[in-house]
């Protein structure tokens, strides 16, 4: 300490102890002028650290602008069904990007616009190297869906240039993955499709197989089958009990005239010829003549025995009538009843019906029935076959089916593009900035500014320093 300040800090008379910090202030300011051209120097020197820098770069620094772009993705699902009537259905349905908490879409776009691929592609767009295109700034914005992108860039027009540049890549690497991802799921269900298809063809071939060996075009068609026979079988039933009517009819008709039916039809044939009625006539006629000769003459009478005669020579010529005309014998015409006329006329031709009926009845019965026989024969050879047919059927409509919504399923599922990948939109263009971000000569000069503050405010603290320490001194001594 030099004597000026000794003789400055002594300790003052008692009458004037109560000094004011002012005069204490003013007293060291006055007596500590010697000291002002250090403290300036050392002002001048502090300025000229600080700002020296401060001006060298903002002089020296390249400009740099930053180019802002918003990406937004929505945060609905979607949903696809399509039904084809009698073939399949199939349906896609794909969740909300945001629906799971253990996977953020944010967060994977935000990796995915980060990689080097697609950088090294948006720098291979512009003509430049990976390592000159830079690295964009990607922020995410809490609670929204948001993703904001800044790129740097010697201009204006530059960092434009370099933020679509990497909106071109980011796009067209999404587009890529989600045409990779369709066509790997395309390759791993061609081969079920394969499989599905290799099933109905072989079900197919085996149907054909089966229908070529017996016939049976569908299990429809033996079940047809089986219905025809059915009716086929109560039809013959029918007949069976209609034809033994028609026999008990017939048979009792019989009885009554005491005559069969062919006797019955051979009288009716002969009664109904002309010839034979005239012969009948006159066998009737030399009857009487022969009945009336006896009546007046003896057996051995010439005129009986000449009508005699005439009566068998009349009998003679209708007998060969009614064999010529009927085929049968003497014999057979023996048993013919030689007076139909009247209601047993009606009689005879009622049993001759009756017959005729039950002959047809008879003929359509065993007809019927020998079908019937087959039938039943074919259907239990069938029977196997039907069933195994409409096992095949069934198989082949499963599998079809399987195969149709296979196929459904896969067309259906190119439109669902954004399952794994979100939809991302751009919501703000890459901009094109106003003036530069760097550097940034506002912030420059007030970080400056606040240093020269701070330096001058020490450089006051130590102006004042060596008189307040002489005072507080002196005062302690003399209040000792």
């Amino acid at each position: 300490m030099t004597h000026q300040d000794a003789t400055a800090f002594a300790p003052p008379a008692p009458a004037k102890r109560r000094i004011s910090m002012r005069r204490i202030l003013l007293g060291g300011r006055v007596s500590d002028l010697g000291r002002f051209p250090r403290y300036l120097a050392f002002a001048l020197m502090g300025g000229t650290l600080i700002w020296a820098p401060i001006t060298g770069y903002l002089r020296t620094a390249p400009l740099s602008f930053k180019s802002q772009t918003s990406l937004i993705l929505p945060g609905s699902g979607a949903s696809a069904s399509l039904n084809l009537n009698g073939i399949g259905q199939a349906s896609s349905y794909a969740n909300s990007a945001f629906s799971s908490n253990s996977v953020s879409p944010t967060e994977t776009y935000k990796r995915l616009i980060g990689a080097d691929r697609i950088l090294e592609a948006a720098a291979t767009s512009m003509g430049l190297s990976r390592q000159a295109f830079g690295k964009p700034r990607i922020n995410l914005v809490d609670q929204t869906s948001l993703i904001h992108l800044e790129m740097t860039g010697g201009s204006a027009e530059d960092a434009q240039a370099r933020g679509d540049a990497l909106l071109a890549a980011f796009f067209a690497e999404l587009d890529a993955l989600r045409a990779d991802e369709q066509n790997t799921r395309e390759d791993s269900g061609l081969a079920a499709i394969a499989d599905y298809r290799n099933s109905v063809a072989a079900t197919r071939a085996d149907i054909a197989r089966l229908q070529d060996e017996t016939g049976l075009v569908s299990s429809e068609q033996y079940d047809a089958m089986v219905e025809t026979t059915r009716l086929l079988q109560s039809r013959v039933q029918d007949l069976a009990a209609t034809l033994s009517e028609k026999t008990q009819s017939v048979a009792s008709l019989e009885a009554t005239l005491g005559l069969s039916a062919s006797a019955a039809a051979a009288t009716l044939k002969v009664y109904a010829d002309a010839q034979f009625l005239t012969l009948t006539e006159e066998v009737g006629t030399q009857a009487a003549k022969l009945s009336e000769a006896r009546s007046l003459f003896g057996e051995g009478h010439p005129k009986v025995q000449d009508a005699r005669a005439a009566h068998a020579a009349a009998t003679a010529a209708a007998l060969r009538q009614a064999i010529a005309v009927t085929g049968l014998d003497q014999s057979q015409l023996s048993g013919l009843d030689l007076a139909p006329a009247g209601a047993r006329a009606e009689l005879l031709a009622q049993l001759v019906r009756m017959d005729a009926e039950r002959a047809g009845i008879v003929q359509q019965h065993a007809t019927l029935s020998a079908r019937l026989a087959e039938d039943l024969t074919k259907q239990q050879t069938l029977a196997a076959a039907a069933a195994r047919l409409q096992d095949l059927q069934r198989d082949f409509s499963v599998a079809e089916a399987v195969f149709a919504t296979a196929i459904a399923r896969t067309q259906s599922t190119k439109s669902d593009v954004y399952a794994s990948y979100p939809l991302v939109q751009v919501l703000e263009n890459p901009s094109l900035p106003d003036r530069p971000s760097s550097p940034n000569r506002k912030l420059a000069v007030a970080a400056g500014g606040a240093a020269t503050m701070m330096m001058l405010l020490g450089l006051m603290l130590g102006w004042m320093r060596s008189a307040l320490i002489g005072r507080l001194v002196g005062l302690r001594k003399a209040a000792a």
